[in-house]
């Protein structure tokens, strides 16, 4: 009998434990998953980006000349699209940010960045060989 009332007096210490626990774990579990979506998020901007680039590369290499245009659509919101054109080859640069959600968006910002570079169909067939690719 002694037993029963010795754990008796124990579970009345405990009381409450779970809840205290709880109210501890809950907003832990709440900001790490809050942490996976964002990082998910980042993820499919990362790659966005990239398609991005390699669709304005090759508009651009194609002659298209609205490339930066078609590659600015396909980027995330708030992406900045450069296209430059050098020798016989273009290059397409998009850059994006990407911030964490509420107030942890300042401490976690991350800079999202992708390029492409494409050979020029224009410069392609007038190096002599009668537009076609050599053998």
């Amino acid at each position: 009998m002694r037993s029963d009332q010795s754990s008796g007096q124990g579970r009345r210490r405990d009381r409450g434990f779970v809840t205290a626990e709880t109210a501890v774990a809950l907003p832990a579990l709440v900001l790490l998953s809050a942490l996976l979506l964002w990082g998910v998020v980042t993820a499919a901007a990362q790659i966005r980006c990239v398609d991005a680039a390699r669709v304005g590369a090759r508009a651009a290499a194609r002659g298209d000349g609205n490339a930066g245009a078609l590659a600015q659509a396909a980027a995330p919101a708030g992406a900045r699209v450069s296209v430059a054109t050098g020798g016989d080859t273009v290059r397409v640069t998009v850059e994006a940010p990407s911030s964490a959600p509420g107030r942890l968006g300042g401490a976690l910002s991350v800079r999202l960045h992708a390029e492409a570079v494409a050979a020029r169909e224009d410069v392609i067939g007038s190096t002599g060989g009668g537009g076609r690719w050599p053998d």
